[in-house]
């Protein structure tokens, strides 16, 4: 009997395979009770009546869900749109308050930050500031003889993320924002990708600044935080109303910080979580590396992420071809950063890591997440086995 057309996309739906989890993650089912919360408490945070006590409530349970997943103060937290805005407003807002240290002028940089981090470094740029930009080995590792080199007393902010979101790399931060105190610097991180994969304690850590982001802790997208450590002075990045303690204005979005919140209500279950895909990943790698020549774990000899792997795939035509006929087979995977995708150029991560432009071509990102099962690692290993030697055919 012949399918109709809505049949098959139903079967093909629950046959998919979501290998992308670094791009976006798919919501627990403690943000969607979130969401229900938040929608029948639709008063305004910000009035003073009882129709909004019930939001109050809400936005503070949010609050003190994740600043003790993070151990922070509740009032550390500024509630943001995202990593994007939260990264912008830590960076950009240190270095317009400098009337008490205009001789801190210098930002450093790893070479392989978001681009929500380093496009903000060439704005800084423009503005006559200093930007130095820490390279980062093809192995994944930091120079640190450059960043002991120009860390000096005229550095207002050192910005390096924990984890890359292309390549999972984790980096030394916990070693540098000591130095760069030492030097009378802060420190800020993007921790967007180590949120719920790595144990963080930000009160251990004595970060001044760190950014994360729902949508990438199996909550919603649209809905961030930027930490901001007692006594560090921002100026407003959003200009408006009083909230966020007149930190950042406009009406808080109720239902993605209480999404955000109950996930967090989650976090030690999704860290322990992390062995188990540690254990999958490196099963799947295990198998392609010995099943195919011209395979490369980038950045195999650093400390990664338990869930990412990025594979240098040589003798095909480009990632972007292995990656659609994995789609066509009911898989998804990436080819690198959502916020790269839908453009045929070289990886600026990849190649700021030493690969040559056609390397970086041919790299795909396999992020694992929390329902992802053995079952579905095998399938998929045996299914890019076969579409790389046919790729390999071809080219």
């Amino acid at each position: 009997m012949t399918l109709n057309y809505l049949s098959f996309m139903n079967l093909s739906l629950k046959r998919r395979i979501y290998l992308d989890n670094n791009a976006t993650t798919k919501p627990r089912s403690s943000a969607l009770e979130g969401v229900k919360k938040a929608l029948k408490s639709w008063g305004n945070p910000s009035s003073t009546h009882q129709n909004a006590s019930q939001s109050k409530a809400l936005l503070w349970s949010a609050r003190e869900n994740l600043s003790s997943f993070l151990n922070c103060h509740p009032l550390e937290i500024i509630f943001t749109s995202g990593a994007s805005e939260s990264n912008n407003h830590a960076i950009k807002a240190l270095f317009q308050n400098l009337e008490t240290q205009s001789h801190r002028q210098e930002l450093i940089l790893s070479a392989v930050e978001h681009p929500s981090v380093l496009t903000t470094g060439d704005f800084l740029k423009k503005q006559g500031k200093t930007v130095h930009y820490i390279p980062v080995s093809r192995k994944g590792f930091l120079d640190e003889d450059f960043l002991e080199k120009h860390l000096s007393d005229k550095t207002l902010l050192v910005s390096i993320m924990k984890a890359n979101n292309e390549t999972g790399i984790l980096f030394p931060i916990e070693k540098w924002i000591q130095k760069a105190h030492e030097k009378g610097a802060l420190f800020h991180s993007d921790m967007v990708q180590a949120l719920g994969k790595e144990k963080i304690d930000l009160k251990k850590l004595g970060i001044d600044l760190a950014s994360f982001s729902g949508h990438k802790f199996y909550s919603l997208q649209g809905c961030g935080l930027l930490y901001c450590k007692k006594g560090i002075h921002l100026d407003q990045f959003i200009h408006g109303g009083s909230q966020e303690r007149k930190r950042r204005a406009g009406t808080e979005n109720l239902v993605g910080i209480t999404a955000f919140g109950e996930v967090a209500k989650e976090g030690e279950f999704i860290i322990t979580e992390s062995k188990r895909l540690r254990f999958l990943r490196n099963h799947m790698e295990k198998t392609l590396l010995s099943s195919l020549d011209n395979i490369e774990v980038i950045g195999q000899e650093a400390p990664r992420l338990s869930n990412t792997s990025c594979l240098l795939i040589k003798g095909i035509p480009a990632a972007e071809s292995l990656m659609m006929n994995l789609d066509l087979k009911g898989i998804s995977i990436s080819v690198g950063s959502a916020c790269h995708s839908g453009k045929l150029e070289s990886n600026t991560v990849l190649t700021s890591m030493g690969l040559t432009t056609k390397e970086s071509l041919n790299c795909i990102r396999i992020s694992l997440g929390l329902e992802n099962t053995k079952e579905e690692i095998d399938y998929f290993t045996k299914t890019i086995l076969s579409s790389i030697q046919y790729l390999r055919n071809l080219d």
